[in-house]
């Protein structure tokens, strides 16, 4: 061998003979071991030195190297090589030779060892002994323990076993630069016991930890394990990352521990599932959804009494009763600090403004708003949400609020509460039940979620057209207030306050002007109903016609919209309220009716003819409203002596009751006095006077029973030019929320019994009666 070898220097790795070395090098390294494989043959020395000083100081290298051998050199496609080093034997360095050609070479020489001396021997058996105990408690392989116990060279043995064991590379070092084989025993011998008692110390601490861990702490340790093993073999993907978001997440959910614990639950599930299962879909979707809901997020309510009012004032006319609530609410809570939310149910018809309102009353409030829309609903699962079992489930409409609100403390508008239907799919109105009982609502559970969930700071506002569909389990545990439909002027007043500048603002127009006449015509000739929807869209049809006249060229100084010009814009009156006949018919009377447009009048006429004494009922009617022309019927007929009718005229004649505008259906017991009335006008041979109606349920006794919808009823009556009404007494109260002018131009009488009704009309027609009062006696 030539005792001048060249030299490569590999830093702080380990490298002994026994074992292989492994270096890719670039194009610049390649003359280092052409060296090496054409004049030493392949024969090299490697040398530990940092690399990471600038210079190489040639008196600080070791005076110890390994005497390697190239097993194999592979250049690759990309320029650089692979080069595999085996390892031979140790040697010493007597001298560092540098040439010109920047290649650095060693004199070397054998290691003088002189033959196993009997300490040698000795520490060869007590390492044998050592190394069969080391590799029962490192677990290492029976192949290494009878490989090591084959050798018998002191040199061999320790450059074997240091090759193989787990001790730092810092460490390793010593075993190469030390020339004694005893002083190297004792390194040995050394660094086997402390790895042995550190192996039983993490054995005892893991034990120890096993013990103490729950389980959430041992999932949680070996995840992080797993990740990092992914994340050093560059194996993380989508889901991981996935994962991990969801967990930081959840870790900041400002729920309970309950929930968290089922969402960190149902990660590990999604977690540990493969990416081709179908429940896998299900899963994310359910941690998706609980952590979108707003946990622990409350708004702060405006509790400045003035700036609440001011706000809807501002936003809407009238409703005073449901202003005047909300400023209550909000008082008690300002002086208590804390108060259960109120559930309200707004009942009207349609166009007043029940929704607006709701949406006014969470601006005012500074409160998110959220609004679901229940009617025509038949399945609970709408409400409560579906089993997770079922393929597509998704959580019900409570909750999806609840997430697009994005707060624990909306307002949550329920519309149209009085249109849920009941089938086989179930009940949603009982559904309804747990989420507006404020006794129950702080639990709410959704079957989706399985989780309670905490309602009781929501501000529920319901709408619903009629009070009697309203079912009765809901009704009991509402605040009902009732919104009814507006007089002309009311729609005048918010026409000009509201509707017009706002259209003005939409249609960029600012020269527009309406007279009040021309409000009040549309009012009247081209609207009916209780709101003023179909209003609104008028005064919208009204300003397109002019912004289209503005384009086309006519633009003016000033549009002036009145009554001469208001039919080149809208066309021809398309109502008449005036409809009633100037001339009195016998069997005609005028009822009066609560319907989607508010209240109007309901005429009712019959003809009789010979026959059986039966009667015919044509017109749509329900069936609440035919019993009530029997109850009518037989009414008469038990108490023809006392209005002096002959009973053969009624026992053979057929009589047919009718009310107009049969397409349009019509039910409720009001009817029954005028059905009653229309039945003795006829028999009596004796007309009403057309500016004459009447409302109330009547018994077979003849006893009238209270209505509802009054103010709505009175005010169609007045619309159609009604100036006379009979109403039942137990309604006066109701007449306080009869507009004042209104009331003074309609004559009211209250009735106890029908023949109140009949002794006015039929018997003393004409002169004034001190019993039924006058009301407005009574009022002066």
């Amino acid at each position: 061998m030539n005792n001048v070898l060249p030299v490569l220097i590999i830093g702080n790795s380990f490298f002994l003979p026994s074992s292989e070395f492994r270096i890719d090098i670039n194009k610049n390294d390649k003359k280092l071991f052409s060296i090496a494989e054409s004049y030493n043959n392949s024969n090299i020395l490697l040398v530990n030195y940092d690399l990471n000083m600038n210079n190489i100081i040639i008196d600080k290298l070791p005076k110890v190297g390994v005497l390697g051998v190239i097993k194999l050199h592979m250049d690759l496609p990309n320029g650089k090589s692979k080069i595999v080093i085996e390892g031979v034997k140790r040697v010493l360095i007597n001298s560092y030779i540098e040439e010109d050609n920047d290649i650095l070479k060693a004199d070397i020489s054998d290691l003088e060892l002189s033959k196993p001396s009997k300490e040698e021997i000795a520490y060869l058996r007590l390492l044998y002994n050592h190394i069969e105990k080391y590799s029962m408690s490192c677990n290492l392989s029976l192949e290494f323990t009878e490989h090591a116990k084959n050798i018998d060279n002191i040199e061999d043995f320790i450059n074997f076993v240091v090759s193989n064991i787990n001790i730092d590379n810092s460490k390793k070092l010593k075993y190469i630069n030390q020339i004694s084989n005893e002083v190297r025993s004792e390194y040995l011998l050394t660094d086997i016991e402390e790895d042995v008692l550190i192996g039983e110390l993490e054995k005892n601490i893991d034990n120890k930890l096993a013990k103490e861990l729950d389980k959430s702490q041992k999932e949680y340790i070996l995840r992080e394990k797993i990740r990092i093993i992914k994340e050093e073999l560059g194996d993380i993907n989508a889901k991981d990352n996935e994962v991990n978001i969801f967990k930081d997440k959840i870790d900041k959910l400002k729920c309970s521990k309950k929930i968290k614990e089922r969402l960190r639950n149902e990660l590990s599930r999604y977690e540990s599932l493969p990416s081709t299962s179908p429940e896998i879909g299900m899963i994310r979707s359910y941690i998706e959804t609980m952590l979108a809901l707003p946990f622990g997020i409350h708004t702060k309510d405006n509790l400045d009494l003035e700036k609440v009012r001011n706000v809807l004032d501002k936003s809407h006319y009238g409703l005073e009763n449901v202003k005047q609530r909300i400023v209550e609410y909000l008082a008690v809570k300002k002086n208590t600090h804390s108060l259960r939310s109120p559930i309200i149910c707004l009942v009207g018809p349609p166009g007043v403004g029940k929704t607006t309102f709701a949406k006014s009353i969470a601006v005012s409030l500074n409160r998110n708003v959220t609004k679901i829309s229940v009617g025509g609903i038949n399945d609970e699962a709408e409400i409560v949400g579906h089993r997770r079992t079922y393929i597509g489930a998704e959580c019900g409409l409570i909750i999806q609020g609840m997430k697009k609100a994005g707060s624990m403390n909306p307002v949550f508008i329920i519309d149209e509460i009085d249109k849920m239907t009941k089938d086989i799919h179930g009940d949603p109105a009982s559904s309804l039940l747990e989420v507006l009982d404020p006794e129950q609502n702080k639990n709410f559970v959704d079957h989706y979620l399985e989780e309670d969930f905490d309602l009781s700071m929501v501000m529920f506002i319901t709408t619903a057209n009629y009070y009697d569909q309203i079912p009765n389990e809901l009704r009991d545990r509402l605040e009902i207030i009732e919104l009814s439909s507006y007089t002309e002027y009311e729609k005048l007043d918010i026409c000009k306050n509201y509707l017009i500048p706002k259209q003005l603002k939409e249609h960029g127009l600012d020269n527009v002007k309406f007279s009040d006449e021309v409000i009040l015509n549309i009012i009247r000739n081209y609207t009916k109903e209780a709101g003023v929807r179909d209003l609104d869209r008028n005064i919208a049809t009204v300003l397109r016609k002019i912004v289209t006249e503005k384009l086309a060229g006519k633009e003016k100084d000033e549009y002036l919209v009145t009554d001469f010009n208001i039919e080149k814009y809208l066309g021809k009156k398309k109502i008449s309220w005036q409809d009633l006949d100037i001339i009195e018919h016998v069997g005609v009377v005028n009822g009066l009716a609560y319907t989607s447009f508010g209240g109007d009048t309901l005429p009712i006429e019959v003809v009789s003819f010979p026959g059986s004494g039966k009667i015919i009922l044509t017109g749509s009617l329900g069936d609440v409203m035919k019993e009530s022309a029997n109850i009518a019927f037989d009414y008469i007929k038990a108490n023809y002596l006392k209005f002096k009718i002959d009973y053969e005229k009624i026992s053979k004649q057929d009589f047919h009751i009718h009310v107009p505008e049969g397409a349009v259906p019509k039910d409720g017991p009001s009817a029954g006095v005028t059905i009653t009335t229309t039945l003795l006008s006829l028999l009596k041979d004796y007309p009403v006077h057309t500016n004459t109606a009447m409302t109330g349920e009547m018994t077979l006794r003849g006893k009238v029973l209270p209505i509802g919808g009054l103010k709505e009823k009175v005010i169609g009556a007045h619309r159609n030019g009604i100036r006379k009404i009979f109403i039942p007494s137990n309604n006066l109260k109701d007449l306080e929320d009869v507009p004042v002018d209104i009331k003074n131009e309609i004559n009211f009488i209250l009735v106890d019994k029908y023949m109140d009704i009949y002794n006015n009309l039929f018997i003393k027609r004409g002169r004034k009666k001190h019993d039924p009062r006058n009301i407005r006696l009574l009022m002066d």
